[in-house]
């Protein structure tokens, strides 16, 4: 029997409240896990110079040209330091960096060569656990798209509760 299964639905507080902490402790491990993933996989092919939240800047970014004030409006760096990462980036040669022509103020970036080849190690890193998400039964699509269904649920009555304090 699952935590949810033992949860009575229509008992308020404590049981439904304990299911939810078990979401967000696993939400936030699985966050940590794959930084984890990341960084072993760096460090197997010997990148050491960048930690996985730049990977992951990397990631995102891809084919686009964007500002720091774009990246953290997007939520995904909440806790790192994007100015900082995108400052070391460029210093590394990961990416470049031009002042934008519309505002002075703000700096647009993109990938480098270098950077690119970052993006595809993620990238690929990203397909291998794909396919053996698929191939060993872990997940199947139809799981996945519930569990993100769920998830974006989620994120709207979260985004909707910091509306509502502001």
């Amino acid at each position: 029997m699952t935590v949810l299964e033992k949860v009575d639905r229509t008992m308020p507080g404590s049981a439904y409240m304990a299911v939810y902490l078990d979401s967000l402790a696993m939400i936030e491990r699985l966050h940590r896990l794959m930084l984890d993933v990341i960084k072993d996989e760096f460090e197997r092919v010997g990148i050491l110079e960048i930690n996985p939240v730049q990977a992951l800047l990397l990631f995102n970014i891809g084919d686009n040209e964007v500002t720091a004030g774009e990246l953290k409006s997007r939520g995904y760096y909440q806790g790192s330091n994007v100015s900082y990462n995108l400052k070391k980036l460029v210093e590394l040669g990961y990416m470049h960096h031009q002042r934008c022509e519309v505002d002075r103020r703000a700096v647009r970036v993109r990938l480098t060569a270098q950077g690119r080849h970052i993006h595809q190690m993620v990238d690929r890193l990203y397909a291998r656990h794909a396919e053996g998400l698929q191939s060993r039964g872990v997940l199947d699509a139809d799981t996945l798209d519930r569990v993100n269904g769920a998830l974006k649920r989620l994120e709207r009555y979260w985004t909707d509760q910091i509306r509502y304090i502001y």
